[in-house]
């Protein structure tokens, strides 16, 4: 969930912060109230061509004039966010006796604004929604500091830094908390040995108690090389690293993380190519990820087009056995002769609750010239990561040059200020 941008602004992530919202009624009684962070990346064509664009939630948002506070029983409170050239992220809140629930989450943007869709060819507005599962106990608020990601057709949505209330007593934030799934994890780090495999927990107390040191996050994942032959010789090769990343529901209606790294050497491949379609199969001990590439012929690139994991999970999950695919995707995209490769982290999204992180990854498909990469063809993150540090340098470049100016002009006044005796 939320990761490459096309602005300046957007390069320099880390200035990013939550925008404010409140919907109030005719009386001015507050509704709805939300601090908020949202990365929208969303799939459009430009000339038959895919492409994707991303950016933030400005937070020169507003509120009108689509907000909402409802009619009684006859209709329900809307957060409405307008920002650009017609975009408008909307969510529709409901309630029951004890609980409120974001009831619709929908996303109307319109591909006519070139600010966002370069090269659009469409020129149309379209509308994506979901039901997401944002929900809280009245008289709550809901918080949810991390990643939460809302997966749509052709839209996703990353909410991060995250507090709303709806039906709010006072006006203002209640003082207990409801906390979002991805806040309170319980992680187990699943480390493979042999022949047995152990692993170590940290649970994520919601009582503010004294809790054991916490468990680090297990390293990166180390790099293996991966091939799948075909009748005419090698069809995929593939380098990475692979972490998988599930969350899932324990036995005690708790949720857990578990995180796996794959080990190349433990690791098998297999797969099948023919003209238009690939697939690597990577088993690891009792874990399967199959990555499945197409080619688009008229663009001659290829693309990782579908995902799909099945795993085993630890013996505190309700359910043991966990299965997840993703078959719309358009990841790791290069031309076929050449290699796609990116030495930053990717997050490839299955489902809410699977990810597959691939790290330092290089791919060829269909067109391998045996054991040996083609050009390269460098993903929109490590671009993304070289410009930040020319940016940052700039932008201290021209402070300094600022700040010199201002001193010599004062000491330019400073000398006209005295008088020859």
């Amino acid at each position: 969930m939320a990761r490459r941008l096309l602005a300046a602004a957007a390069l320099l992530g880390f200035l990013q912060v939550s925008s404010s919202f409140d919907v109030k009624d005719s009386t001015g009684k507050v509704c709805i109230i939300a601090n908020l962070t949202a990365a929208f990346t969303v799939e459009y064509k430009s000339n038959g061509q895919k492409q994707f664009a991303h950016f933030f939630l400005p937070q020169n948002a507003t509120t009108q004039p689509h907000s909402s506070c409802g009619d009684g029983n006859t209709s329900n409170p809307i957060l409405a966010l307008s920002f650009g050239a017609g975009h408008l992220l909307r969510l529709n809140f409901s309630k029951t006796v004890d609980k409120y629930q974001v009831e619709q989450l929908t996303f109307r943007y319109n591909l006519s604004d070139t600010t966002f869709f370069h090269n659009s060819t469409e020129g149309k507005v379209m509308e994506a929604s979901q039901k997401p599962v944002i929900q809280a106990h009245l008289d709550t608020e809901y918080r949810c500091i991390n990643s939460k990601h809302i997966l749509m057709k052709h839209v996703n949505i990353t909410f991060s830094n995250v507090t709303l209330e709806a039906f709010p007593t006072n006006g203002t934030f209640s003082r207990n908390t409801t906390e979002c799934s991805e806040d309170m994890v319980s992680t187990t780090t699943v480390v493979p040995t042999t022949p047995k495999q152990t692993t170590a927990k940290h649970t994520t107390s919601q009582v503010p108690t004294a809790s054991p040191a916490p468990t680090a996050l297990p390293p990166n994942p180390a790099v293996g090389r991966y091939n799948v032959t075909g009748t005419n010789g090698t069809c995929v090769l593939a380098s990475m690293g692979l972490q998988l990343n599930i969350t899932y529901q324990k036995k005690d209606e708790k949720m857990g993380l578990v995180l796996l790294n794959f080990i190349p050497h433990n690791t098998t491949a297999s797969g099948k190519c023919d003209n238009t379609s690939a697939f690597l199969n990577l088993t690891f001990e009792k874990t399967k990820i199959i990555f499945h590439f197409v080619l688009n012929a008229s663009s001659d690139k290829f693309f990782l087009q579908g995902v799909s994991v099945s795993t085993t999970l630890p013996s505190e999950a309700k359910v043991p056995t966990f299965e997840a695919s993703n078959n719309s995707m358009s990841e790791l995209r290069a031309t076929v002769g050449n290699s796609y490769k990116c030495s930053a982290e990717e997050n490839l999204q299955v489902t809410e609750k699977a990810l597959v992180n691939v790290f330092n990854v290089q791919v060829q498909v269909f067109k391998v010239d045996g054991d040996k990469f083609g050009a390269v063809e460098e993903c929109q993150l490590d671009e993304n990561n070289m410009l930040i540090p020319i940016i940052v340098g700039a932008a201290l470049a021209g402070l300094v040059l600022i700040v010199l100016i201002a001193y010599l002009s004062g000491r330019r006044r400073s000398h006209a200020g005295y008088q020859t005796i």
